[in-house]
């Protein structure tokens, strides 16, 4: 164990040394605590990787460890010249190792990785019941994933899962790749944002709606809502914008459409066919904000359900470019 380095002298400038300690030693020395033996129950102090506690000789020889060897004798510890006892280790978790020494018993962090670097410590001190406690808790604790999201890597594999789904789908497909031209100033920071909502639906609609991603699409972005195996809607965020000399691609984020066309698959999570009112108020045709809407029929004629939504977010980049009404 290391313990050659010592305390600058601003960490225990606070700290009053009691003349009659009989633990402190010059900081370039080793000494055995075997005179601390018939300190009792009174207060030792320790520096535990910067993190400074204090307990008592009989919480730290209560039990058989690696601490009860240091306080008894068996082994040499080290103190700096103000009598702080230092302990080579990161003082995180050593406050749970003193709890579990004195009471036989502790409340384990919460989460996974605390549990499991509280577990590296008791195995470190050789606490064998914290070390037991610990892994009892890592085996019937092991977490399960929030969600899963496929990524399609393949047309097949896309309508595979769209056709075998019993939930509405939303899919996302981002490439940013599949571009030709420049990128306007902001289309980076939106694409981002499209894929931050994305991660934000699936998180609170996983149990009821399937996500999907695609990555091969043709599309640099743009989202599609399936109901019952069929296309409901289609919001493109992609535009071509006329710079000075050049063309560029502009990327949008609609989030306000994407929530609602997500919210409109739920029309269509239970296998009965909603009805045609909810249809209905679902299809309006949307002229405003700048973008537009077409409805196009499907092979099964002019039914309401199916007909697919295609929104594509439209700008343009300069006032004289922008046409009357928008």
């Amino acid at each position: 164990m290391s313990g050659d380095s010592c305390l600058p002298q601003d960490l225990s400038k606070s700290e009053t040394t009691s003349p009659d300690l009989p633990l402190a030693c010059p900081k370039t020395k080793s000494c055995s605590h075997h005179g601390a033996v018939g300190l009792g129950n009174k207060y030792v102090r320790l520096n535990v990787g910067g993190m400074l506690f204090y307990t008592t000789l009989q919480v730290l020889t209560k039990q058989n460890s690696m601490l009860k060897a240091m306080f008894s004798g068996k082994k040499e510890v080290f103190t700096d010249k103000d009598g702080w006892i230092l302990i080579d280790r990161s003082g995180k978790h050593f406050g749970s190792i003193l709890c579990y020494l004195r009471d036989g018993r502790v409340a384990l962090p919460k989460g996974r990785q605390a549990v499991q670097e509280l577990l590296v410590e008791a195995k470190h001190f050789l606490v064998q019941g914290l070390v037991e406690l610990c892994q009892n808790s890592l085996q019937g604790n092991k977490e399960q994933p929030m969600c899963v999201i496929p990524v399609v890597t393949s047309i097949k594999e896309e309508e595979k899962l769209i056709q075998s789904s019993t939930k509405p789908v939303v899919k996302l497909v981002y490439n940013r790749s599949n571009n030709k031209y420049s990128y306007t100033s902001n289309s980076d920071d939106h694409l981002l944002k499209n894929i931050e909502l994305f991660d934000r639906l699936s998180l609170s609609f996983n149990g009821r709606i399937l996500f999907i991603k695609d990555v091969i699409g043709d599309e640099i972005c743009c989202w599609s809502f399936y109901g019952q195996g069929r296309k409901l809607a289609e919001v493109c965020c992609t535009s071509i914008v006329y710079a000075t000399e050049k063309k560029q691609t502009k990327v949008e984020f609609p989030e306000a459409r994407i929530y609602e066309e997500t919210l409109n698959t739920l029309l269509y999570e239970t296998m009965p066919l909603p009805d045609n009112s909810l249809l209905e108020a679902t299809r309006r045709r949307y002229n405003n904000c700048g973008s537009h809407s077409e409805e196009e029929e499907g092979p099964g004629g002019p039914e309401l359900r199916e007909r697919v939504r295609r929104i594509h977010v439209k700008r343009y980049s300069t006032y004289d470019d922008r046409q009357l009404g928008h």
